[in-house]
């Protein structure tokens, strides 16, 4: 019994140490949620539109009022099939800003979208922003961390 809490002791300190060892090189950033899309042939133009009419004045509100720090677009050439070429990063101060849901947030996002699309009927919306689904397909999502290097001593 004694040689388990001894491995299990040498275990958590050994994650522990790594953890802190990491800590040496770097003091912790915001964090950028990106999602990947690939838009579907010919729709390109069309996809680039709809972010300039819907997805710019509600991302220039929500900067506005704190919601996210920032946002950007990133397009690529696609190297397969499967591979992205438009990819919509948000920037939060944190991973819970970006992970936890908080009801004032949510509140604040939906009067947006309410003014941008002139009602405040969820359905309605969806239906103005649904051709979205037909110009792309949705690739996946990634949470990464910026990090501010140290300089060496």
């Amino acid at each position: 019994m004694r040689r388990i809490i001894e491995f299990i002791a040498v275990v958590c300190y050994a994650v522990l140490a790594s953890g802190a060892l990491a800590q040496e090189h770097w003091t912790e950033g915001p964090v950028w949620e990106v999602s990947f899309y690939r838009t579907k042939p010919g729709q390109f133009d069309e996809y680039m539109k709809y972010l300039r009419t819907n997805f710019l004045p509600i991302t220039e509100e929500a900067k506005k009022q704190g919601l996210i720090l920032d946002r950007k677009v990133y397009v690529k050439a696609p190297q397969n099939p499967g591979d992205w070429d438009v990819g919509i990063a948000t920037l939060y101060p944190s991973f819970g800003k970006a992970l936890d849901f908080n009801q004032g947030d949510d509140d604040k996002s939906k009067a947006i979208q309410a003014k941008h699309y002139k009602t405040e009927d969820e359905k309605k919306q969806q239906e103005v922003t649904a051709k979205r689904f037909e110009m792309r397909d949705f690739i996946g999502t990634d949470f990464v961390r910026e990090v501010n290097l140290r300089p060496l001593p």
